[in-house]
């Protein structure tokens, strides 16, 4: 997640079930985000080993797709509300209630009930709340079943949400110049459609089996993240020159401990991949007012030195939509400053159809790469404004923190690692072996999860994908006489089955004794 973090140190194989507090210590985020980290963990591996990979409440179940040809408007999808889960997560299809505003007592009676008229029950491929598909773009549109079936899925991650995105999480009792306090993890759940082609199926009816299998199969090669990276931190040429600021040997020359963030950027190849990366884990950002032409107003231009905005800086102009889409926008950098008026002049324009509408909450997000990593004597170019991935050979950040990408990997955008850096140390903490070697590591996230829901073939003719589950809990049966009855006679049986010995009654047994004692 973007968060002002100072490492995260939830490791399930450490296998860990709680954090406990010690008096007079000091507390941390770490801490606390590990506790929260490993309930979360527990919870959902319990909900996935009762349920499976995705299924949902029988008498509840949520996700049921309807597909609406576009007679005299664009083809759409009725999600319809409910619970489901998939590897554990727990998904919500219901459509918040709308609230009931107050009359306006000087507007006409049907002007007020068509102002407070109730939407559907039910979300649709279009307004779904977190996939912001657009009707202009060919790709967002759902294939023709009338030319071949096609699937709807569910894609699910997590993104995290802070107070430029949701000024809501920010309590104006603390003043405009204190920072937001806590941000938050979303699940984020996306309805797509998907060919049967992209599937490996060639049969143009093919049973249920047969699709859940195919997908299951798909969905394995979508989730698994093929990127690696290690990183470590050397002594840089120019460590002489800062004796007196940090340890002679130190290795990572930075004045302050940082939680480096390196993100993908652009997705693909290694030849197409780019990259960026941040000292503070990519949670620098600035809420934007207006902005016209390259001239962006911001609600702020930072708190202080550190976390402010300076001319050279690389900066992400996204907001809520481009966040979900996860696509990958040109970074732009800052050509100018205008610290009365609130204003950044940007090497380029925004992109078309992004940040123009306020309720999406447009912001800028700092980035820390400048031109591209220095590697014998030569300046790497970036490549829309991120740096290009090289494989198989150290590429240095800053301040001696350097990073590596394996080999033969496959790049998706918004995937991370990050490098927590101490000063204590000289260091970064990273995985080694017992030779003090960094270790490759897949990415910290984003983890993506994936489950059918249908099979469209036309309209009133989607074939239901979903899986259902009923409770665990019954009803306890009442003992009557008659039971007790049969159980007794079952029982005496049994014991007569085994012998005399061991089918005497304990009555028997007794009077028996009774005469051994008296002779």
């Amino acid at each position: 997640m973007h968060a002002d973090l100072s490492r995260l140190t939830f490791h399930p194989e450490r296998h860990y079930s709680a954090v406990v507090a010690q008096q007079g210590r000091v507390q941390l985020d770490a801490d606390a985000n590990e506790q929260t980290a490993i309930q979360l963990h527990r919870a959902r591996t319990l909900a996935a080993d009762l349920i499976g990979r995705y299924g949902g409440p029988r008498d509840a179940a949520g996700f049921r797709v309807e597909y609406v040809g576009g007679k005299h408007d664009i083809d759409t999808l009725y999600i319809h509300g409910g619970r489901y889960y998939v590897d554990g997560i727990l998904l919500d299809a219901d459509r918040p209630a709308p609230g009931t505003p107050v009359p306006d007592e000087n507007a006409e009676t049907a002007e007020n009930a068509k102002d407070t008229a109730t939407p559907p029950s039910y979300w649709t491929y279009w307004d779904q709340p977190d996939a912001f598909r657009d009707p202009e773009k060919p790709g967002d549109r759902l294939p023709s079943p009338a030319q071949s079936p096609f699937v709807v899925y569910l894609n699910v991650w997590e993104r995290s949400v802070n107070a430029a995105e949701e000024p809501a999480l920010r309590e104006v009792a603390l003043g405009a110049a204190m920072p937001d306090t806590a941000a938050r993890v979303k699940v984020v759940w996306q309805v797509l459609p998907l060919s049967l082609a992209a599937l490996a199926i060639e049969d143009a009816d093919p049973s249920k089996e047969v699709v859940r299998a195919a997908f299951d199969k798909w969905a394995q090669r979508q989730a698994a993240a093929t990127a690696r990276l290690a990183a470590r931190s050397e002594r840089p040429d120019h460590a002489d020159e800062d004796p007196c600021l940090v340890r002679p040997d130190a290795r990572y020359r930075g004045p302050e401990n940082q939680l480096y963030r390196v993100e993908v950027h652009a997705g693909g190849e290694a030849k197409d991949a780019t990259f960026k990366w941040s000292r503070e884990n990519g949670s620098v950002v600035f809420p934007v007012d207006a902005f016209d032409g390259t001239w962006v107003q911001l609600a702020s231009l930072g708190h202080d030195d550190k976390l402010d905005l300076d001319v050279g800086d690389f900066v992400e102009f996204t907001d809520t939509a481009y966040a979900s889409r996860l696509e990958a926008l040109p970074l732009l950098r800052v050509e100018e400053l205008d610290l009365p008026g609130r204003r950044v002049r940007l090497s380029a324009e925004p992109g078309p159809g992004v940040g123009r509408l306020p309720h999406l909450h447009p912001f800028v997000r700092r980035w820390d790469h400048r031109e591209g990593p220095k590697r014998r004597g030569r300046t790497a170019a970036l490549k829309g404004g991120a740096v290009p991935v090289a494989e198989g050979e150290w590429l240095p950040l800053e301040d001696g923190v350097e990073v590596y990408f394996a080999k033969d990997g496959a790049y998706r955008t918004g995937d991370h690692w990050l490098v927590p850096a101490r000063t204590a140390t000289g260091s970064v903490e990273w995985p080694t072996d017992p030779a003090r070697r960094p270790l490759l590591q897949g990415p910290a996230g984003i983890a993506r999860h994936f489950a059918p829901l249908a099979l469209v073939k036309g309209e009133e003719s989607a074939v239901d994908l979903r899986l259902a589950f009923g409770p665990l809990a019954i009803g306890i049966p009442a003992a009557d006489e008659a039971t007790l009855a049969a159980e007794e006679q079952a029982h005496r049986e049994e014991l007569a089955a085994e012998g005399p010995s061991h089918g005497r009654s304990q009555t028997t047994a007794e009077a028996e004794s009774a005469v051994e004692g008296d002779e």
